[in-house]
């Protein structure tokens, strides 16, 4: 950066994104039409007439560059598989609370070979997972609060 070049990520993926919305912002018909078409996108005549900009920013965006296919690669190629789970964690997993694994009925207990296994056959037992996630803010966390 000190030469005046800029990093290959701002080259490669900003400078792109951030001229597209420029181009939108300012209503460049012209450059908007010509990115539109160098990126094969097919946008609607309502979308490109609309009085806010931001609609067809949203427009071109979600075609050129979907947010869900994305996602999902991010989780499939980034995510742990399932297989490679420790028996250490399975056991915590299945245990809530101050619960000990050993306290679990023996039912509850012999799923723990299948949940490792992660069998698609017929006969495997089917075990389903549901976890929720809380927005609490930094500050109400245990190791933040002032002594």
């Amino acid at each position: 950066q000190s030469k005046g070049k800029k990093p290959l990520f701002v080259q490669l993926v900003l400078d792109n994104i951030w001229s597209l919305y420029e181009a939108v912002m300012k209503r460049d018909k012209e450059k908007i039409e010509k990115i539109v078409t160098s990126l094969g996108l097919k946008i609607g005549a309502r979308e490109s007439r609309h009085a806010d900009p931001k609609v067809h920013l949203n427009a071109i965006c979600s075609q050129w560059l979907p947010i869900s296919d994305a996602v999902l690669s991010m989780v499939c190629n980034k995510l742990p598989s399932p297989l490679d789970i420790t028996a250490e964690r399975v056991e915590k997993l299945m245990c809530v609370g101050a619960r000990t694994f050993d306290s679990l009925p023996p039912e509850t207990q012999e799923l723990k070979s299948a949940f490792m296994k992660c069998s698609s056959q017929g006969t495997a037992p089917v075990i389903v997972f549901v976890s929720k996630m809380f927005a609490v803010d930094a500050k109400a966390l245990p190791h933040n609060k002032p002594r």
